[in-house]
């Protein structure tokens, strides 16, 4: 029979000396903090906002009249209009795409759950010129289905339906990426209360589901919408660059530049740069509501 030993009991905080607590323990001492932050101001200086900066003291440095008559422009106002188009399309598309994926992906179990999963993010893990480049296969002149677009004069490519296409292709995640957490961590608990109440399938979802998650849709949609207006390579490659035509406002600032006229491309640049600061407000103000609610 062996004999049982007591634990040893703790020992004692010595006299004079508060015991560690476990917040001190995680916290680094003022200089390690300053040093940290200092880094984080000088990366974010170098790489956002001189940059930033630069753009707007180069767009105003000919005067207001140069600046004025790079945007109203002929090319730039085409370009202007045609940016507008594939965002409006591209969004609402990428709207009900990102609902209706991150719905059933959150509250339904099905095969091919990890392959639809797999495929959203798809456009994060190939470079927007493949994507270009896939289209130009698959609706060129030479491509698949080019020879019976050209008997039936239909065009795809070189045209403003490619220009949609390659939008909605590199922005299609950005909705259903910020549904499809939100949605499970919500659970179904509030769905299927509904459903025993006798509410209907559309019913549950403009009542229950939809009030629960506008916030993060309208946060995806705004983030959909800034990468739209600013997508540059696979517009590029399905644009085929007729000016005036199918330029976007990306592809019209890289004609200006290449063609010397630096105080029109950085004009036409600011407007995408003030794009990105509403942007930002707009995101931030999102958050902050978000984290409102969640509080």
């Amino acid at each position: 029979m062996t004999a049982t030993t007591a634990p040893l009991p703790a020992p004692a905080p010595r006299a004079g000396v508060a015991p560690r607590s476990a917040l001190a323990a995680t916290q680094e001492p003022a200089w390690v903090r300053r040093l940290l932050i200092a880094g984080a101001l000088l990366f974010l200086s170098l790489f956002l906002f001189t940059p930033l900066i630069a753009v707007f003291v180069e767009a105003f440095k000919k005067g207001w009249q140069v600046y004025l008559a790079a945007i109203v422009e002929e090319d730039a106002l085409s370009a202007l209009k045609l940016t507008f188009i594939a965002a409006l399309i591209a969004v609402p598309l990428n709207l009900v795409f990102g609902v209706a994926a991150a719905w059933a992906i959150a509250k339904f179990e099905f095969r091919g759950k990890n392959v639809l999963l797999t495929l959203i993010d798809l456009p994060f893990s190939v470079s927007p010129v493949i994507a270009g480049l896939i289209y130009m296969l698959v609706f060129g002149l030479q491509g698949w289905w080019g020879e019976w677009l050209r008997d039936h004069d239909l065009k795809i490519v070189f045209a403003v339906p490619g220009i949609v296409l390659a939008t909605v292709f590199v922005t299609f995640p950005f909705v259903a990426r910020e549904l499809i957490p939100l949605m499970q961590a919500q659970g179904q608990e509030q769905e299927e209360a509904a459903r025993v109440l006798g509410a209907s399938g559309w019913q549950t979802f403009w009542r229950v589901t939809l009030p629960n998650v506008k916030w993060a849709l309208l946060y995806g949609v705004i983030l959909c919408n800034a990468r739209a207006m600013g997508e540059f390579g696979a517009v590029s490659v399905v644009s085929g660059h007729i000016r005036g035509q199918t330029n976007t406002l990306p592809l019209h600032i890289e004609i200006l530049y290449n063609e010397y006229q630096f105080a029109a491309a950085f004009a036409v640049a600011s407007l995408l740069a003030g794009l990105a600061l509403v942007t930002l407000v707009l995101k931030y103000l999102v958050e902050q509501r978000m984290k409102k609610e969640s509080a």
